[in-house]
């Protein structure tokens, strides 16, 4: 095909999103099969569609990892579960004067959500008290949205946290439905998309996303996407696996960072309204490419993640600052 015939495809694309219509399965798969060359033409029809829902505005998001390396989950991406073997730090659920402090960290990044997460496959009674108490505080001292991530739910600890003030909550979809028992044992796919609903259902906005990167196909990545345009999260975190040593997974290799970008636009046209952050792993499978990553998400995590080193803040605002982009404060 042509250059410039290729150019209105995706352009066609993006008109396709704008007007409210969902891409086919082989659209999708297209554009994760485009040629490297097309990259650019193809973040360009995705910023059409960024650009039409969130202007030039980047949400920032900061992770407190509130729980650390006692999870009796056994997911193979992830250096807390049971099954890992790397050095990570394990300790229980930090107390509130500590989630405090993280929420003042969050504000001096300039993140308009704090995001508190625990690894476990669900809160104890205790664990949930714990996270209650310092939301409440954060919420009446502080201008900022919260999302809660504590794994999965009973419907009375959603509802508890509805009321004490959580924005959104999180519960990533991870990878498809098919490959979903390669990567975890211990729960079921199922399992998390019904958590989802819960959080819907208590009036929290849900937040849920992928990992790039575990063994699936591209038609796996475009019945991701699918899915989550039917489960209608609100934000979808696009992680991109980074292989910790000591985890099932360390011998996946990186996302080519042409790859990630493809995706990026994918996600884009597929949920065009909704918030797609670039979440884990951008550091090291966009690596130089990590600017180019905001033609199509609206929304970065800023500092550490869970038990990998994120870049230096003031690189992300410098990327903000010189695409001409504005960081948005303060907003879900």
């Amino acid at each position: 095909m042509k250059t410039y015939e290729q150019d209105l495809a995706w352009q066609s694309l993006a008109d396709k999103a704008l007007s409210g219509q969902c891409l086919t399965a082989e659209e999708g798969l297209a554009v994760l099969e485009a040629d490297n060359d097309e990259v650019l033409p193809l973040l360009q029809a995705a910023f059409r569609v960024r650009k039409h829902f969130y202007g030039k505005k980047v949400k920032l998001n900061m992770i407190i990892n509130a729980k650390s390396g006692l999870c009796p989950e056994d997911c193979g991406y992830c250096s807390q579960s049971i099954v890992s073997t790397a050095p990570v730090k394990k300790y229980t659920l930090l107390d509130k004067d500590t989630l405090l402090a993280g929420a003042r960290e969050a504000m001096a990044r300039k993140a308009g959500t704090y995001c508190i997460v625990a690894a476990g496959k669900g809160p104890t009674e205790r664990e949930l008290d714990q996270v209650v108490s310092a939301v409440k505080e954060i919420r009446d001292t502080m201008p900022l949205k919260i999302c809660a991530c504590l794994g999965i739910l009973k419907d009375e600890q959603a509802e508890r946290l509805a009321e004490a003030g959580v924005h959104r909550y999180n519960h990533n979809l991870n990878t498809s439905k098919a490959n979903y028992p390669s990567i975890t044992s211990t729960h079921t796919y199922d399992q998390r998309v019904e958590t989802v609903e819960k959080v819907k259902l208590n009036g929290m906005s849900p937040c849920s996303g992928v990992i790039i990167g575990m063994g699936e196909t591209n038609v796996e990545i475009v019945e991701m996407a699918l899915a989550l345009r039917e489960l209608d999260a609100d934000s979808i975190p696009i992680n991109f696996l980074n292989a910790i040593p000591g985890t099932p997974l360390e011998h996946m290799g990186r996302t080519p960072a042409m790859k990630a970008l493809k995706v990026l636009a994918l996600f884009r046209f597929m949920c065009p309204s909704k918030e797609i952050r670039v979440a884990g792993g951008r550091e090291v499978n966009l690596r130089t490419l990590q600017p180019l990553s905001l033609y199509a998400a609206n929304s970065l995590f800023v500092g550490d993640y869970l038990t990998t080193a994120g870049q230096e803040i003031t690189t992300d605002h410098q990327i903000i600052e010189d695409l001409g982009f504005e960081i948005e404060l303060n907003a879900l």
